[in-house]
């Protein structure tokens, strides 16, 4: 039974009813003014009905939307036209197949027994034949062109009317340099020049921005690349110094030169070589007795001198060895013109070295006569010129002459004995070492002959630069008389001076003219790739014009 709560009994929420709670002890005495001790009662439940949820419900709101109505279209479309088409072929004919005769078989095996010993003779001879030994098959197509790859040159060299008097490839075969000078009369001496040098390899290459220019202080008449380091050249010029310059160093490129002393040169140097090259002075760079991996300079001139150079401390080309042509010390072996009254020394004009002996080379001269010479002579040279070191007597055999100065050889890289000489008879010949007279003589220009040069990769095959603008290339295993591919150089027949074949890259040759400019030509695979026996007929040439 559920019972109200009393007003009394409520107020025991407050403080006091907490205090009454925490002090009540034992039951005390129950009387009208004091409650009895707590005790648990069941209530009833009660409840709040909310009014919330049905004033919302009164409230809501519905709420729609449409779309705008959608357009809609039907197409469709037919081809204009209609064509339909049958093919059939025509009915197929019966063919005939001939009858085999059946053959004969006692007849056929008499027929071979006959025949047996013959046919075994020829394939036995056929197999003891050497006819096509070295014969490769190439299936590829040959192009039988020339064409020019580049045209290089330098404006401020060629307003100056310079001419390119020489070229030479680097030991990477991707640098092309030039030597600026004049190959004229005149006294070129004070002329200052150039040499300038492009990488073809180089994206974005500028035919008239050299990719290094050196100024020189005299006109640069030869020049010739390192065998091992690809930046370094040497250079001749007109006022007989020689020069090496690192092409990689813009601001400072001179590493040696020779200075103008008593060991100098008193003429121009028609050729500088890896140890020499071509006429007036010439250089080359040569591999020192008994440090190969160290390299000598070896110079030429009209004085009558063949210098060895070496690079020492200070930037100085010092002296290391000499040679000098003296008349008197000529071999008498063949005819030669009689020398003027007073002619002590005998002009060098273009030097070539051998490929099979490092201490054998050639010498062309202002005489038209080549001579084999030896680093090896000892004999003194018979000579009032000042030296620091002693003069030897290179000269070991002269050779029949051309009809004027001789200003190119070239010696083989595929044969020990053979040789090729120009000259300014217009005349190329073809030497042998071991005899005087040339195997064969060409006549290729009606001009000067400037320059001659061996093939690197055929053996029959070489090219010359005329003075009627042609650059000439022959191949002997087809014509010994004509040349292959003659290709114009120059459009107003102005001489072509110099010319190099890139041992690297063997399809590029490289050839510099009279009008400033240098041209890389790009050579068909006829001329780059060797053909069967080649080597063999080369040695037959050799060997016919010994015996």
């Amino acid at each position: 039974m559920a019972t109200s709560a009393q007003p009394w009994q409520l107020g025991l929420a407050g403080s006091a009813g907490a205090e009454a709670l925490a002090t009540s002890g034992t039951a005390s005495t129950e009387g009208p003014e004091r409650p009895g001790p707590l005790q648990d009662e069941t209530l009833g439940v009660a409840s709040v009905p909310s009014q919330w949820r049905g004033v919302q419900g009164i409230r809501g709101e519905t709420k729609s939307c449409q779309t705008a109505s959608i357009a809609t279209a039907e197409a469709s479309v037919q081809a204009r036209k209609h064509v339909d088409a049958e093919v059939q072929t025509e009915a197929p004919e019966p063919v005939s197949l001939p009858s085999v005769p059946r053959y004969n078989g006692p007849q056929l095996a008499a027929f071979l027994r006959k025949v047996e010993a013959m046919v075994t003779r020829e394939l036995n001879k056929n197999w003891q034949s050497h006819a096509f030994d070295g014969f490769e098959v190439n299936w590829a197509e040959q192009q039988q062109t020339v064409t020019c790859l580049h045209t290089l040159s330098y404006p401020p060299a060629q307003g100056q009317g310079l001419h390119v008097t020489g070229v030479s490839w680097n030991s990477t075969g991707s640098v092309v340099a030039c030597a600026y000078g004049r190959l004229d009369d005149g006294d070129w001496s004070t002329l200052r020049s150039f040499v300038c040098a492009w990488n073809l390899d180089r994206r974005g290459l500028s035919p008239q921005q050299p990719s290094a220019v050196v100024e020189v202080p005299s006109a640069a008449m030869c020049l010739a690349f390192h065998p091992t380091r690809p930046s370094h050249v040497a250079g001749g010029l007109y006022s007989g110094e020689v020069l090496v310059w690192d092409m990689s160093r813009p601001e400072d490129p001179l590493l040696w030169r020779t200075g103008l002393t008593d060991d100098t040169h008193t003429d121009p140097v028609y050729q500088v070589r890896a140890a020499a090259r071509r006429a007036g002075q010439e250089v080359v760079w040569l591999p020192e007795p008994r440090h190969s991996h160290r390299f000598q300079v070896l110079s030429v001139a009209a004085d009558g001198k063949v210098l060895l150079w070496q690079g020492v401390g200070a930037g100085r080309l010092q002296l290391s060895a000499g040679f000098a042509l003296a008349v008197q010390q000529l071999p008498r072996n063949t005819k030669l013109k009689k020398p003027s009254r007073g002619e002590a020394e005998v002009g060098a004009t273009a030097v070539a070295f051998s490929s099979f002996d490092p201490s054998l080379f050639v010498l062309g001269t202002e005489g038209g006569f080549p001579l084999k010479c030896s680093l090896t002579a000892e004999e003194a040279a018979v000579t009032r010129m000042p030296s620091s070191v002693p003069l030897r007597a290179p000269a070991q055999f002269t050779f029949a002459p051309h009809g004027g100065p001789v200003y190119s050889v070239s010696c083989s890289p595929f044969h020990r004995n053979l040789f090729l000489s120009a000259g300014t008879d217009g005349h190329a010949h073809l030497y042998s070492m071991l005899q005087a007279q040339p195997l064969t003589s060409l006549q290729l220009s009606h001009k000067y002959l400037f320059a001659v040069r061996w093939s690197p990769v055929r053996p029959l095959v070489f090219a010359a630069a005329s003075g009627e603008g042609d650059v000439q290339l022959f191949d002997l295993q087809k014509s010994s008389q004509k040349p292959t591919v003659s290709v114009k150089q120059t459009e107003d027949e102005s001489p072509v001076y110099c010319l190099e074949f890139n041992c690297q890259q063997t399809q590029l040759l490289a050839a510099g003219d009279a009008k400033g400019t240098v041209k890389v030509w790009q050579l068909s695979s006829e001329f780059t790739e060797q053909g069967a026996r080649e080597t063999e007929l080369l040695d037959q040439l050799a060997s016919e014009v010994a015996s």
